[in-house]
């Protein structure tokens, strides 16, 4: 029978958290991004075989997300906007967690939280990315291509940019403010994508 919690973090046990990922951060200056994603794309191949709680799993999906934002060829991220999300993916880039991944189902419930804390930085380039995928796989579904092969033709390059540029108004809308369902995003936990992505969780 379901039951369900409800996780309610204090300021102090934000404080915590965001005081840990802002070490992460600060420790990752200078890791190239394959160090960074390839951390990152460990934690997933170590909670595949795990049944996880609902909870954790759909944060796991928003970080297959940030990896993929970073390899993705055809989306093709500004160096600004890739400095963005390789920074908010610094936490799983360090080697002590603030509770060991290798405790049962516990073990992820940190990163599960910094995940959703790194969501929130990316809330629009979240939606922008998963805008991309979602039009990508239409326009191969049309065409009778496999989005893996789907490069920068002129129709997507365009595309592209379009999202890119309205990430960026949004975002420079809101700085310095919240995210809520105002923003575009629909809240932080309702991220399920399920379009095609050169993430970890979506190569098949």
């Amino acid at each position: 029978m379901p039951m369900s919690f409800t996780i309610e973090l204090s300021d102090a046990d934000l404080a915590h958290f965001n005081e840990a990922i802002a070490k992460a951060k600060a420790a990752a200056v200078g890791k190239s991004d394959a160090e960074v994603t390839g951390a990152a794309r460990q934690l997933l191949v170590n909670a595949a075989n795990l049944t996880l709680p609902d909870f954790i799993s759909s944060r796991l999906n928003k970080l297959d997300a940030m990896i993929a934002m970073l390899v993705d060829e055809a989306w093709a991220l500004p160096d600004e906007d890739r400095a963005r999300v390789k920074s908010a993916m610094a936490y799983f880039s360090e080697s002590e967690d603030l509770i060991p991944d290798s405790i049962p189902v516990l073990g992820f419930f940190d990163d599960a939280i910094a995940i959703e804390l790194s969501a929130l930085d990316l809330v629009h380039e979240l939606a922008a990315y998963d805008e991309f995928c979602n039009f990508r796989e239409e326009q191969a579904t049309d065409r009778g291509l496999d989005p893996a092969n789907v490069g920068r033709a002129d129709w997507l390059s365009v595309r592209r940019d379009e999202l890119v540029n309205r990430m960026h108004r949004r975002r420079n809308r809101e700085q310095g403010g919240s995210y809520g369902s105002s923003s575009g995003y629909g809240g932080s936990s309702s991220y399920v994508s399920n379009a095609w992505r050169p993430g970890p969780m979506r190569v098949r």
